[in-house]
């Protein structure tokens, strides 16, 4: 009789722990797939809008025209920007590698290069925004369900349940020898608490949406006429 007591008690225990750790695997699988995501992300942030933000303070050069670019467009901060950028030839010829240079003068390659970058900029900057919505449903599902663990997870009265059993069945300590030791619960509890990831706006960078080319071109191209009034000698075929 003792003998399937000890039985019946590892076989509730097996159970328990199946269930509880199964449950816990797929919120650590789901957080690191999170995780993953959001260097993926990060990865896309600097070779997307980094690149076209570089772009487009190359072409302006400088301080004062940046400032009113950021102005038109509604960009709050200063992404990506490193004024050595604009005094180093290689990191410029580097930013302009592998775009198509439209125009048949100096001022309509200069013209075409700045829009389009503006245009691209936008686009990403919509595909960046919805990524990072997903991000924030992914924390948000991960925040729940770790809520949800916990509801059906006490693990103190997990502990307590099964320091029943392990007595009923003639005192075998088994999985419980740390019962013995003061307050074996709240330690256990916290070794084994599971916290939502950090959410993903406090990691990247909430970018507003700007405007579409076609609403703000006049403005922007008043810009550009200021910029190539300071360098009348660019000419990007020749970077």
């Amino acid at each position: 009789m003792e003998d399937l007591c000890n039985i019946l008690t590892f076989e509730v225990k097996k159970e328990i722990a199946d269930r509880y750790f199964g449950f816990r695997k797929i919120i650590e699988e789901d957080t690191q797939l999170y995780k993953q995501k959001i260097i993926a992300l990060s990865l896309s942030l600097e070779d997307s809008i980094g690149t076209d933000l570089v772009r487009i303070y190359t072409l302006l050069q400088d301080d004062d025209l940046i400032s009113r670019f950021f102005k038109v467009s509604g960009l709050s901060e200063r992404l990506f920007f490193d004024c050595s950028i604009n005094k180093c030839r290689t990191l410029r010829e580097n930013v302009f590698r592998g775009r198509k240079i439209r125009g048949l003068t100096r001022w309509s390659c200069f013209k075409n290069m700045f829009f389009d970058s503006y245009a691209l900029l936008h686009d990403h900057i919509i595909d960046y925004r919805s990524a990072l919505c997903r991000l924030t449903e992914d924390h948000d599902t991960l925040r729940e369900q770790i809520n949800l663990f916990y509801r059906k997870n006490d693990i103190s009265g997990i502990m307590q349940f099964l320091r029943g059993l392990d007595r009923a069945s003639a005192g075998d300590s088994g999985l419980l020898e740390t019962a013995q030791e003061p307050n074996p619960c709240c330690r256990l509890d916290d070794k084994l608490r599971l916290h939502p990831p950090d959410p993903v706006d406090e990691l990247l960078p909430v970018i507003p949406e700007i405007p579409p080319l076609q609403e703000v071109r006049a403005a922007l191209k008043e810009i550009l006429l200021l910029s190539w009034s300071r360098q009348p000698d660019l000419d990007l075929r020749r970077l």
